[in-house]
């Protein structure tokens, strides 16, 4: 009996404290899926090519992103911009293949590009969910919560932005509080805001304060991620960003968001070319804005019910596009975003299981350097699940094994073992199993694997209960990260000042 209550005991509380020291990010060492062959690349390439030599792109509402590119050589009229084939791919050359996103904790800087794998929460979402309120709009009390969470959850390495987006605050103020809450309460690296290129400065502004204008001058330290406007169209918001943080070195990432059938033609094939020229595009730009910035080029493709015209996710589509980019990435030589475990369910059942899991797993296989929403997906993006951030974070600390391979050292093949077991025996209580049995297999934290008698002693509670105590149990044990206290005050003050220059706005 008194066994049975440690074990308990030890399972309840096993999942509430934070881990262990981890690696900052993973490091790949198995190879990366290769979908197509050489000639289905090279047809995508030559579509791409076409794409912006004979369409052309828009560059709408930014006159000096348009001076840009006629300085640079490129076929502008009125607001199309279009390059002879080959331009974009070499303005490309000069973005690096991998880069380091310092986080003000050194130990928490991660690699971008190369063989990384860096994990972030959802992005976006005004909606929130959880077990005991169910939906409601998103305030900064919950992204508080959300970035303490994900600061405790080792499997997410980079804590993103708008895990979600607040809207109990002004709309031109809240980039403030929710960078300050990123910069406060975790020491993970983090992204800045895009919407206005106002809060771009202010992002880069307030970087420069948490870690020195020095170090900023010579380090990437924040970045901004933006969508274009599919089909062909790159607005003010991306082009705007871009001359922010790519002039001050930072790393910026551009990621076509395509639902098949409505920003992008139906087939497949065609999506991804326009996605991929999209983005190339906008890579190309921000080389002409600084050689040698940052660049991570993104890639977000659904499929869609033609039915009803609702987005879908975890279709055989879109996951053999997340396969496809990867090798287009590879062969332009740029770092890669792919999105996680999206699903166009509205809780966390087992239609979200099985479509986060497969795209996950088809972003994961095909090379994807950052991966935002890792975590939290709900809805189609509309909503951020608390339990869903807790349960997804437990599948990814799977990906930390699976992405490393396979040990194959003498201690891996387990020849000491043999000599002490005799054929027929059992390896249990070996002295090889007693030294590796902490670490020999992921240890899935939200899952139950015990016997009915035990679920149903414990009050057969479902895998969202689990998530649902799991997460309440960490809040109460969170503790921030030091900082220094002269940053802090920086920083307050640099937010009190900027928020007293403006009035409230709340569109």
């Amino acid at each position: 009996m008194e066994r049975t209550k440690s074990r308990r005991r030890s399972r309840e509380t096993r999942g509430t404290r934070t881990a262990q020291p981890t690696p900052a990010y993973i490091t790949r060492t198995i190879p990366y899926y290769e979908f197509l062959n050489e000639e289905g690349l090279v047809k995508l390439e030559d579509q791409a090519d076409w794409l912006i030599q004979e369409i052309g792109l828009e560059f709408r509402e930014d006159p000096i992103a348009l001076d840009i590119w006629r300085k640079a050589g490129a076929d502008v009229k009125d607001t199309r911009v279009r390059l002879p084939k080959g331009m974009a791919r070499s303005l490309c050359k000069t973005a690096p293949a991998k880069f380091t996103q310092h986080a003000r904790n050194p130990a928490r800087s991660v690699e971008m590009g190369g063989g990384s794998t860096v994990f972030a929460p959802v992005y976006g979402p005004p909606f929130i969910r959880c077990l005991e309120k169910g939906r409601r709009y998103g305030s900064m009390a919950d992204l508080e919560n959300l970035v303490k969470l994900t600061y405790m959850l080792p499997a997410l390495h980079h804590s993103g932005l708008v895990i979600c987006e607040p809207c109990d605050v002004p709309v031109n103020k809240r980039h403030f509080d929710m960078l300050y809450l990123h910069m406060r309460y975790s020491d993970k690296p983090h992204l800045g805001a895009i919407t206005e290129m106002s809060r771009a400065e202010d992002s880069v502004a307030m970087a420069r304060i948490l870690h020195g204008e020095d170090f900023v001058a010579e380090n990437c330290v924040i970045m901004g991620n933006v969508n274009t406007n599919s089909p062909l169209l790159v607005d003010k918001v991306v082009t705007e960003a871009i001359r922010t943080y790519s002039a001050a070195g930072q790393g910026m990432i551009v990621a076509p968001f395509i639902l098949g059938g409505a920003m992008g033609p139906v087939t497949t094939a065609a999506s991804i070319a326009q996605a991929f020229a999209e983005a190339m595009m906008c890579c190309a730009f921000s080389q002409l804005v600084k050689p040698g910035s940052p660049f991570i080029l993104g890639n977000f493709l659904s499929s869609m019910s033609l039915k009803s015209g609702a987005p879908t996710f975890g279709m055989p589509e879109p996951v053999s596009s997340n396969y496809i980019i990867g090798q287009l990435a590879r062969r332009l030589g740029i770092p890669l975003r792919c999105g996680g475990s999206l699903t166009a369910s509205k809780v966390a059942d087992a239609q979200a299981a099985y479509e986060s899991a497969d795209s996950m797993h088809s972003t994961a296989l095909g090379g994807a350097h950052f991966v935002l929403h890792a975590a939290g997906w709900l809805e189609g993006g509309l909503s951020t699940g608390y339990e869903k951030l807790i349960l997804d974070a437990d599948r990814l600390g799977a990906y930390q094994k699976l992405l490393s391979g396979m040990p194959d050292d003498d201690n891996a093949f387990a020849r000491d073992a043999y000599h002490e077991v005799e054929p027929s025996g059992h390896f249990l209580g070996c002295a090889h199993t007693m030294a590796n049995y902490e670490t020999a297999y992921y240890d899935a934290q939200m899952s139950d694997s015990e016997s009915f008698e035990q679920w149903s002693e414990r009050g057969e509670k479902d895998a969202q209960t689990r998530a649902f105590e799991r997460w309440n149990a960490m809040l109460t044990q969170y503790e921030a990260p030091p900082i220094d206290p002269a940053t802090d005050e920086a920083l307050r003050d640099y937010v009190a000042r900027r928020k007293n220059e403006m009035k409230d706005a709340w569109y």
